[in-house]
């Protein structure tokens, strides 16, 4: 056995390269079964981020769909999601240039079906009755706020759409039964975000295809009914959190029945369309995804004796399930193992890997295992993370040297971490550098209360977690306290600037498009988000001061500590501005601090070089702060007062 050279944490060289990360990672998403054919959605960096339609035939390999010049994805709700359909080996998709419909035939080009005028559609399905599409139309004709529907496509001639429901600020989830008869969706308005108060509706399709009289099922006030579905029999399925966890319910003879009631979560907030945690694999059987403490299982449901029966499989996150009977597919991945289009056979217990998210190939020696921790915060409080530990089998540290610490903060603020591998974290540890992962209050699967932990309390409660973590950490000699530093993208770019702004605890951080004037972000941003703060901070403008109180670009005289800036300059969510006013006001008070701007990138970084310049910029920012040197050719970021 070799014995590792003796080099200052950070310096370490390592197998994991930023551009081998930026080449060989896509994302994976939005798997749909056509009878035997399985379709996934990629997102490719090195292709500009577009967005691919995927189709694998029995016996086959992987193909692609869409042809170059099309980019399968939707704008509504500015995060997209559920952006195509497969029905009888027929493909439609949203264009993202110019967000029409377009239908694609086997062997033939795509052809528009929706017009050209300022109209996006989402998260279709297919009514095989009347050779059509339902889905949700988000519609920006009409100047002010976009109005959101339920509509009708005709499956192959052009038109805008007929309205089947209106008059809610959000519609999402359409979903129809087996034989056509009726159609279930969840609903919503301001100023509550679906995981606060979703609806769940249904009602008879009548014959000339209107709907018929309403029906409530479930949701509303306190209460998030989600993901809609039926079962092969024509029974209604939801998730529901009414008991403080989103757990598994039926809507049958009028009433609505409990599958599960326990501490678990078997769904995530709605962000995007199309989520899916559960599918059927007969009228009897549900293969479902369910998360307890970070972890992610995948479980058959026998809805008869309501008996949950865990399946034996080497994976910690799991999502996307759909099932045709014989097998399930889903996206899956685990501390060794990125996300996957996965293919399980029920019968025999037979798992395939039929796409992986990442080609890097890395030796298990070089990558870190998650540990979840449990740490004290503030009101006596418990908070949750996932630390990982500098590990390289070719390096040590000096003897008494501890790791620094980067802690990294999840968007949202209402999502999660996961334990799928995460390429950007394993750049940090290969080269002896700590990472603490944080699901502070407000973060979902630790149940409904949890995730409300953070209403009217953002830029507190999220602050008090992530420096209680990073502090627990040093306590225990863990992480070397002098050198702490955070990072995070959008709501998790706005937590690092917080922790930065109102507590002394990190001594550099990095923001990835984040939010530094909570006032401006309430005043402009989309419809989606319009009122969220409402909620987070609360109402505005009554409670203007509370907006000015936690907003770091309003407390620049508590900003002192090193921040390095990232920032799409196409963004509609977090407008560059705001990077801009910071980055300009740290300047001039001569404190160290960069800024790297992006054209052409959105909320996100999708372009490979950008993911790239992005991964290294902020490990040479920290060096040049912590006092260590890279072992990679990183190009210098230009550092303002440093």
């Amino acid at each position: 056995m070799t014995t590792p050279e003796v080099r200052p944490c950070g310096s370490w060289e390592s197998p994991i390269t930023a551009d081998q990360i930026a080449s060989g990672a896509m994302g994976l998403s939005e798997i749909q079964l056509d009878g035997r054919d399985i379709y996934w959605l990629e997102m490719r960096p090195t292709e500009a981020g577009r967005s691919v339609v995927v189709r694998l035939r029995p016996g086959g390999a992987p193909e692609d769909c869409t042809p170059q010049g099309f980019n399968a994805r939707t704008r509504v709700h500015e995060y997209g999601g559920g952006s195509y359909l497969v029905a009888e080996g027929t493909l439609y998709f949203s264009n993202f240039a110019d967000q029409r419909v377009y239908r694609l035939t086997p062997g033939g080009s795509p052809e528009p079906i929706t017009p050209i005028d300022g109209l996006r559609y989402a998260d279709h399905v297919w009514d095989a009755r009347r050779k059509r599409i339902v889905c949700v139309r988000e519609d920006h004709t009409k100047g002010g706020e976009p109005q959101n529907a339920i509509v009708a496509l005709d499956g192959e001639a052009l038109g805008a759409g007929e309205v089947l429901a209106s008059g809610r600020d959000f519609y999402a989830a359409p979903r129809l039964s087996p034989d056509g008869t009726s159609l279930a969706w969840i609903e919503w308005g301001h100023p509550h975000m679906p995981w606060d108060a979703a609806e769940l509706w249904c009602a008879p399709m009548r014959d000339d295809g209107a709907l018929g009289e309403r029906t409530h099922v479930a949701g509303g006030d306190c209460e998030s009914a989600i993901q809609p579905l039926w079962s092969p029999d024509g029974i209604l399925y939801f998730v529901s959190d009414r008991t403080d966890w989103w757990n598994l319910y039926r809507f049958t003879d009028g009433r609505v029945e409990a599958l599960t009631d326990l501490p678990t979560e078997f769904a995530t907030p709605p962000w995007v369309f199309g989520m899916k945690h559960y599918a059927f694999a007969g009228p009897r059987r549900v293969i479902c995804a369910f998360t307890q403490r970070g972890t992610w299982s995948l479980a058959g449901l026998d809805v008869t004796t309501r008996q949950l029966t865990p399946l034996a499989l080497p994976y910690t996150d799991i999502g996307a399930v759909q099932c045709d009977g014989s097998q399930a597919v889903f996206l899956a991945g685990s501390p060794t193992e990125p996300l996957s289009v996965v293919r399980l056979d029920l019968d025999s217990g037979r798992q395939e890997i039929l796409r992986r998210s990442a080609s890097l190939a890395i030796p298990p020696a070089y990558l870190s295992s998650p540990e979840p921790v449990e740490f004290p915060t503030a009101g006596g409080r418990t908070a949750h993370g996932l630390f990982y530990p500098p590990r390289n089998p070719d390096f040590a540290a000096p003897q008494g040297e501890t790791p620094p610490l980067v802690v990294m903060i999840h968007g949202g603020p209402t999502s999660m971490t996961t334990t799928a591998l995460r390429l950007n974290i394993q750049y940090y540890t290969s080269r002896g550098i700590a990472v603490l992962d944080v699901n502070y209050g407000g973060s979902t699967g630790y149940g409904r209360a949890y995730r409300e932990r953070l209403n009217g309390e953002w830029g507190v409660v999220d602050v008090d977690d992530c420096c209680a973590g990073a502090t627990h950490l040093a306590a225990r000699g863990r992480v070397d306290g002098t050198r702490l530093a955070i990072r995070g993208g959008s709501a998790g770019g706005y937590t690092t600037l917080a922790c930065l702004a109102f507590r002394k605890v990190f001594a550099a951080g990095a923001s990835h498009y984040g939010i530094g004037d909570c006032e401006v972000l309430a005043q402009d941003t989309h419809k989606f988000e319009a009122r969220y703060l409402d909620t987070l901070i609360g109402p505005y403008p009554e409670r203007r001061d509370l907006y000015i109180e936690r907003s770091p670009l309003h407390h620049l005289e508590g900003l002192d500590r090193p921040v390095i800036f990232f920032q799409g300059l196409d963004d509609k969510v977090v407008p560059p501005n705001q990077a801009e006013m910071l980055f300009d006001a740290l300047r001039r008070r001569g404190v160290p601090t960069a800024y790297v701007p992006f054209e052409g990138e959105q909320h996100g970084f999708r372009k490979a070089e950008n993911i790239q310049r992005a991964l290294e910029g902020e490990l040479y920012f920290f060096a040049r702060v912590f006092g260590f040197t890279p072992a990679d050719p990183i190009p210098p970021v230009p550092i303002e007062n440093l």
